[in-house]
């Protein structure tokens, strides 16, 4: 019972904090707005019959720039934290990351390539520019990973190890040819692509946000559906078998749904790590590896901890804005110092 009313606290407190601090993502950055105009602006823009009062501009910031950025935001850390999750859930290892089976490089490789190849055919029709780099950030992540996933199969099993270490390859030779496209891009180009690699939400719209938005939906509906499994393989693969799950399913379904999320999520905002790795693990060691309770945790978490280094972003130079990415790297390097020194793993 204990334990319960822990967890309902829990959740609790995390989903008041991610409404203030969506609610302070809509009120600060170059312009800040007073707290209760920032939520009549939110109010009209989602429908609700208020009173203008005079408070255009307000709306104009709020609806048009800072509402598709915080849901992109809180889309984005949640996508990230729960694809965190199910890596750290498939490697059995509470320091496993995205990045580990080149998901993470794959995207960013075909995003990069669409945006080279793009601009050296002239540039690529603004109504279908957001949907095409989702779709070769999904293809390169996808790509990358299946190569992994048959890279690492042997005598009809899945060997985790070799699966990292053809991970560890191929974000290699994803790095190297993603050098190659900025070696080979031209000025513009250059610029896009170097300021995608930080990882920013500044170019947040909603043509942008419905992919994220709808993987995001997908892969939280999906991911909480097997935390049963999930906890089975905490005891190891022969024990899940025992227990009467098909392993070698939910390993692929585990790096397919990866593959779609990080894909999403890189296309989307570029290059933003740590979030998938310091969130799961955080968590971990405040509640215990119990997936049922993880999961959604992580998904909240994740969202929280994005939107604040957004607000960091915005805040700590401005009117300058710094890229997320280098927001986020500064949190999540010294953490996982941190917890090297400390002997955490």
């Amino acid at each position: 019972m204990t334990q319960v009313v822990s967890n309902r606290c829990l959740f609790i407190a995390l989903t008041l904090l991610l409404l203030l601090v969506f609610w302070l993502s809509l009120a600060l950055g170059s312009v800040s707005l007073p707290l209760g105009d920032t939520l009549r602006a939110l109010l009209r823009t989602l429908g609700w019959p208020l009173a203008s009062d005079g408070h255009a501009q307000a709306e104009l910031i709020v609806g048009q720039l800072r509402l598709p950025r915080a849901l992109m935001g809180l889309a984005e850390g949640s996508l990230l934290a729960l694809c965190g999750v199910a890596m750290q859930g498939l490697f059995r290892n509470p320091l496993a990351d995205p990045g580990l089976v080149g998901v993470s490089s794959g995207a960013a490789l075909g995003a990069a390539a669409a945006i080279v190849f793009g601009a050296a055919l002239g540039g690529l029709p603004p109504a279908f520019a957001p949907y095409l780099l989702s779709l070769s950030a999904f293809a390169g992540g996808l790509g990358v990973t299946w190569l992994v996933f048959r890279l690492g199969r042997r005598d009809g099993e899945t060997r985790v190890a070799t699966m990292l270490l053809a991970g560890i390859a191929l974000t290699a030779l994803a790095g190297a040819l993603i050098g190659l496209f900025t070696y080979l891009a031209d000025d513009a180009t250059l610029r896009t692509l170097t300021f995608w690699n930080l990882g920013s939400l500044n170019g947040a719209s909603y043509a942008r946000l419905w992919p994220l938005l709808l993987v995001t939906l997908l892969v939280a509906a999906w991911l909480p559906r097997r935390v049963d499994a999930l906890n089975a393989l905490l005891l190891g693969e022969s024990e899940a078998r025992h227990l009467g799950f098909d392993v070698e399913r939910l390993k692929a379904q585990l790096i397919c749904c990866t593959a779609l999320g990080v894909g999403a999520a890189v296309a989307a905002a570029g290059m933003i790590g740590f979030i998938g790795l310091v969130v799961p693990h955080l968590l971990r060691l405040l509640v215990g590896p119990d997936h049922r309770v993880l999961v959604p945790a992580s998904m909240f978490a994740g969202a929280i901890l994005l939107l604040l280094a957004d607000l960091l972003a915005r805040l700590a130079l401005a009117p300058m804005e710094l890229p997320i990415g280098i927001v986020t790297a500064l949190l999540g390097a010294p953490f996982f110092l941190y917890l090297l020194l400390r002997g955490r793993f």
